[in-house]
């Protein structure tokens, strides 16, 4: 045992769930093995407490450093910010610049606002959202954070997030009077919306991911569009996880539909803390008549970061790269499942992150020998890697040779029956669970 599990024991101790976020815990991954903390981080590159180095083909700061860890032009920029002051009594001029920016990316918007997360972003978009429209009711597709507004779907439907990224939410903590007030539908099935404004002639809102592992099929983003348009509800597109990867900005320009709201996230500013809800004037003016004010969104480092990353990203063409890149990840997987025999497949809609699946009654436990046996070899590696700049067409190459050891193995396993037998620890967990 390293000095980062040893540092994760303690955590669970004195921290509530051992981190602040549920993706980056060590029994997500490999129970009492994974090095759960980093020294260092560069490119693709992480070094652990005992300054072992690893070749990071997993979530990349959960898709935060689409550039890579620690780029240099992002860096440089930030760190001019902070020897001029990050914080001050007067506003930053940089998120000026930045709103001109998007706004410029984005032709059909009139208006930003910041905020720091990803999570709190979509806070304050259902909160504009809710203001313009005068009507509480949210019907939503996909993943959207931890807040209330979200998490309420569960007051009314057991589990009912369960489709939407996580099971095993529980509601505790958010009031009971905002059950019913989050109508979940999930993606493609357009019917399920209908239903609810059928029933439900209050809803405000209605918010959802453009896409994650599957596109659009018969017109389905259109058809949400034009429900959103005849009931008077705001569309908001997230785009916390999507923006940025295939395109200069939204996913949503490669489909043609253009939201009232699109909130962005994660890859705008590289790993620094960002994020920005972009929208129509009209709507985006509501945020005058209600208080949505918080005193870190107006530090500089965000701002500065996001300018940075932007700038790099049209420079290099970087959605072009990270294609690619997901692309060829994908084949690695194709042809060693092949070869190898192996129940597997590959979910590959959305080229920039990437996923398999092991498709045995003992799936979780296969990942997790996966994992653990990728690790002995240099790798933190799970099912799924969200690709980024920094990664090459070496790091490629390199990854497909020993995922193919590690995949012999659990072949091996899986005929054998020994996959459990093979594990130095408990199976890797999925969705929400208490630790202890």
């Amino acid at each position: 045992m390293g000095k980062g599990q040893e540092l994760w024991k303690k955590a669970k101790k004195i921290i509530p769930g051992g981190s602040q976020l549920l993706s980056k815990r060590s029994e997500m991954f490999l129970p009492e093995q994974w090095p759960s903390y980093y020294s260092k981080a560069k490119g693709c590159q992480i070094w652990d407490l005992d300054g072992r180095k690893y070749t990071d083909m997993c979530i990349m700061g959960i898709g935060a450093c689409i550039l890579g860890y620690a780029d240099d032009d992002v860096n440089r920029a930030v760190k001019q910010r902070i020897d001029r002051g990050s914080m001050a009594t007067l506003n930053c001029p940089e998120e000026v610049e930045l709103a001109e920016l998007l706004l410029s990316m984005n032709k059909w918007a009139g208006a930003v606002r910041f905020a720091r997360t990803g999570g709190e972003s979509m806070a304050v978009a259902i909160r504009i959202a809710r203001a313009h429209s005068k009507k509480d009711k949210v019907a939503f597709c996909g993943y959207h954070g931890w807040q209330d507004w979200y998490l309420a779907t569960n007051l009314k439907v057991k589990d009912g997030l369960k489709g939407h990224l996580l099971s095993g939410l529980e509601p505790n903590g958010v009031p009971r009077a905002l059950g019913g007030t989050a109508l979940p539908f999930h993606y493609n099935k357009i019917e399920e919306l209908e239903a609810h404004v059928e029933k439900n002639r209050d809803i405000g809102a209605i918010s959802m991911e453009v896409m994650r592992s599957q596109p659009p099929k018969g017109g389905f983003l259109n058809k949400v569009r034009k429900i959103a348009d005849e009931i008077g509800a705001v569309l908001i597109f997230d785009e916390i996880t999507s923006a940025f990867r295939m395109t200069e900005g939204g996913l949503y320009k490669k489909f043609g539909v253009e939201p009232d709201i699109v909130v962005f996230g994660k890859a705008i500013s590289n790993g620094y803390p960002m994020g920005a809800i972009v929208g129509r004037e009209e709507v985006m003016g509501a945020a005058q008549e209600t208080f949505i004010s918080s005193t870190y969104w107006t530090e500089g480092i965000g701002p500065a970061a996001a300018l940075a990353t932007i700038r790099k990203i049209r420079e290099k063409n970087t959605p072009a790269h990270i294609v690619k890149i997901g692309n060829m990840i994908g084949d690695v997987w194709k042809k060693i499942a092949k070869e190898r025999e192996l129940k597997m497949h590959v979910d590959d809609g959305f080229p920039p992150i990437m996923h398999f699946g092991f498709d045995y009654k003992n799936a979780r436990a296969a990942d997790t020998l996966f994992t653990q046996e990728m690790l002995k070899r240099g790798y933190l590696a799970s099912g799924g890697v969200y690709v980024s700049y920094a990664h090459k067409k070496e790091d490629v190459e390199k990854y497909a040779e020993k995922a193919d050891e590690a995949l012999a193995i659990v072949a091996k396993a899986e005929r054998e029956g020994k996959v459990e037998k093979l594990l130095k620890g408990p199976v890797a967990q999925t969705g929400f669970q208490r630790l202890t």
